[in-house]
């Protein structure tokens, strides 16, 4: 009689087949058997001074095992690295250096050989290589710079401007260079090569000075130093006796709204969260929004006065120091950054310039405001407001209507908080409050700067 069902051999032969297909789709599907080679990321063609380490990027799904690198004169070839990576990264970089040797002192140009391997185990698990050959000019000489023209003073807690001329074969960045460590990214100006760039004396640094920097892509640095007389200008000093009545008022309304548990919070606690942790980040929320600088060619920047509130009295003045005590011993501070005007109960706030809406929301202690970007990296700041008329990416005239005032935030009457930001660093307002001034640091600066060039 025939045995019913399968034979062993039909089983045996089943499973094989079945453990071989499984083996198949494991391979192909299998993040270990991916079959995309690394990427190098860097330009078929650079400039280089042979100095500077030259940053090479690779990209791998399963992650970088090997790199090597030869680099050759056209005659001779020379190793400078061979890395095998212990553990396989899939974002790798290397800043390439050369060694010390007469291989590079001769020729003008080489050719860079690299070549990547991956962690895959595909091709019998030898991994995916990529190969990349790239042209390496020989380029030592620095970027051209000359300063054309800049404000005269800048004054602790102010804004300044300077215009400056940097042309290079393969330019990187320019920039003003400062000495707290800010750099301000300089914008494209009027012609081809030239630049401009605003700049701030923060009000807590002490001493300000400056540097127009260019860089190629070669790693060549030029830098200029910006001749700015320096005004050292004194700011108000305020001690402030805390009451309970404010604490478990504003500050506590505040502190409920904003602190994750407010309830354990003592009431010393409380003013500190809202005066000290809750500004500070309001504070870094406002210097992101205004950090945002245009790559735009600047063609004109004539800002009118800014006069945001009709008939408006100054309550308080920008940079306001204030140290606060409780049962006479202190127990914080912070610095008031911009002007509060007041007139009446909801009142309209005009913008006096152009721009685009940045941001209009809540902002802790700023309360309901509207960031407004007028271009160059200069920004104009409304606060308090109790209702606003406009919204984000909004493009607004001068002499609109954005909101009205109110007591929104840490605000105890109706007013406005009205301030100005360059770069993210809030900014004396009363300079751009200035017709003059705005016309003999900025205006005038920027207009004797194209009369330069056109003369050339």
């Amino acid at each position: 009689m025939r045995r019913r069902g399968l034979s062993i051999k039909s089983i045996v032969l089943f499973l094989i087949f079945f453990i071989v297909l499984t083996m198949i789709w494991t391979i192909f599907t299998s993040k270990d058997f991916e079959k995309n080679a690394p990427e190098i990321l860097i330009k078929d063609k650079i400039y280089w001074n042979l100095k500077t380490p030259l940053n090479i990027k690779f990209k791998d799904d399963t992650g970088v095992k090997f790199v090597r690198i030869n680099m050759s004169d056209g005659q001779n070839s020379v190793n400078v690295l061979n890395q095998t990576l212990d553990t396989p990264l899939a974002n790798f970089d290397i800043n390439l250096t050369i060694p010390k040797t007469s291989f590079f002192s001769v020729k003008e140009s080489y050719t860079i050989n690299i070549e990547a391997t991956d962690a895959s185990r595909w091709n019998f698990f030898s991994g995916n290589t990529t190969k990349k050959d790239i042209q390496v000019v020989l380029d030592t000489t620095k970027p051209d710079l000359y300063i054309l023209s800049n404000s005269y003073s800048i004054s602790k807690g102010g804004s300044a401007i300077v215009v400056f001329k940097a042309t290079d074969n393969d330019i990187k960045d320019v920039y003003v260079r400062t000495n707290y460590g800010k750099n301000f990214k300089a914008t494209p100006f009027y012609k081809d090569g030239f630049y401009a760039s605003l700049v701030v004396w923060p009000v807590s640094v002490e001493n300000f000075s400056a540097d127009v920097v260019a860089v190629d892509n070669a790693g060549n640095e030029s830098r200029m130093h910006v001749r700015y007389f320096n005004e050292n200008v004194k700011y108000k000093v305020s001690t402030i006796a805390l009451k309970d009545g404010f604490i478990d008022g504003k500050i506590a309304e505040l502190t409920e709204k904003y602190a994750k548990d407010p309830n354990s919070l003592s009431r010393l606690e409380k003013m500190k969260f809202i005066n000290e942790t809750l500004r500070d980040e309001n504070d870094k929320k406002l210097s992101e929004i205004s950090s945002f600088i245009s790559t735009d060619r600047l063609e004109k920047f004539a800002p009118n006065v800014f006069y945001p509130l009709k008939n408006g009295k100054k309550v308080a003045d920008f940079a306001d120091h204030r140290y606060y005590t409780y049962n006479g011993e202190q127990v914080s501070e912070s610095w008031h950054m911009g002007l509060d005007l007041a007139s009446v109960a909801a009142a309209p706030i005009i913008t006096s310039n152009d721009g685009v809406v940045a941001f209009v929301g809540d902002n802790g202690i700023y309360g309901l405001n509207v960031v407004i970007d007028h271009g160059f990296g200069f920004y104009s700041l409304y606060a308090h407001c109790s209702s606003v008329n406009v919204k984000q990416g909004d493009a607004i005239k001068a002499g609109s209507v954005i909101a009205n005032t109110g007591v929104s935030g840490l605000a105890l009457g109706d007013h406005l908080h009205f301030g100005i930001l360059i770069h993210g660093e809030e900014v004396r307002p009363q300079q751009w409050l200035d017709k003059k001034w705005i016309k003999d640091n900025i205006t005038g600066v920027l207009n004797a700067a194209k009369e330069m060039i056109d003369k050339n």
